[in-house]
């Protein structure tokens, strides 16, 4: 019979080995897509925008990106936001180490339900963002990915939440959508991005969406120089 003292410091012993060590998945990239839902985005608008997104994870080319990196696999989360202390989680974190796993993550977007809030908070969807990492994956590289159409109208300035995710190894990378305010971009290049080379991928309009999303998240994934990959 085992006696209950060796159950007792048995039970101890697992208790004190930390559950997330025994989980923890390495992967070349965690990334996370902060997508704006935000009332001046329309529903046209963003079906566009998640059309984007759905035929980016289905690319073949994507996919071999995903895989060539020294570990062959890395883990994707889709985040939705407006206004300050508003936003969901709209696919949670994902593997993507197959193509198959890539088309699921691209059905689980066409299929996340949109929430319309008010609002527009840059630094909202950077902090909310920055505390989804850490969710059991341990990434070579962290990245989030924010994409918008409007300025911060909503909470404080982003420029402290971008400074903090930086300081946590964090790069920050933009997609502006210019249909609204031709000159976004630059908002997002003074205000948004950061961290050793992060970049801005404008979108001109909801329509050409598609093409720019495909594009930074090639140049993302695949960690190579800003404004050398071609769509």
């Amino acid at each position: 019979m085992i006696d209950r003292r060796t159950l007792l410091a048995g039970s101890l012993l697992a208790l004190s080995t930390p559950a997330a060590a025994q989980r923890v998945i390495a992967v070349d990239l965690e990334l996370v897509l902060a997508v704006d839902v935000s009332g001046s985005v329309d529903d046209d608008e963003y079906a566009l925008q998640r059309q984007g997104y759905v035929d980016a994870f289905r690319s073949p080319r994507l996919h071999r990106a995903f895989f060539g990196g020294p570990i062959g696999r890395v883990a994707v989360t889709m985040l939705h936001w407006a206004g300050f202390g508003t936003h969901s989680i709209a696919v949670p974190w994902t593997m993507i180490d197959t193509a198959a796993r890539a088309d699921a993550f691209a059905s689980a977007v066409d299929r996340a339900p949109r929430f319309r809030w008010r609002g527009t908070s840059l630094s909202g969807a950077i902090a909310a963002s920055h505390a989804l990492f850490g969710d059991g994956y341990e990434g070579s590289r962290l990245v989030i990915d924010v994409s918008g159409d409007g300025v911060n109208n909503s909470g404080p300035g982003p420029e402290a939440m971008r400074d903090a995710a930086v300081a946590a190894g964090i790069v920050i990378n933009g997609l502006p959508i210019l249909t609204d305010i031709p000159w976004l971009d630059e908002v997002y290049r003074t205000s948004v991005i950061g961290g050793p080379g992060a970049f801005v991928e404008r979108a001109v309009t909801f329509e050409a969406f598609g093409a720019a999303v495909l594009k930074k998240l090639l140049t993302e994934v695949s960690g190579v120089e800003p404004g050398s990959v071609q769509v």
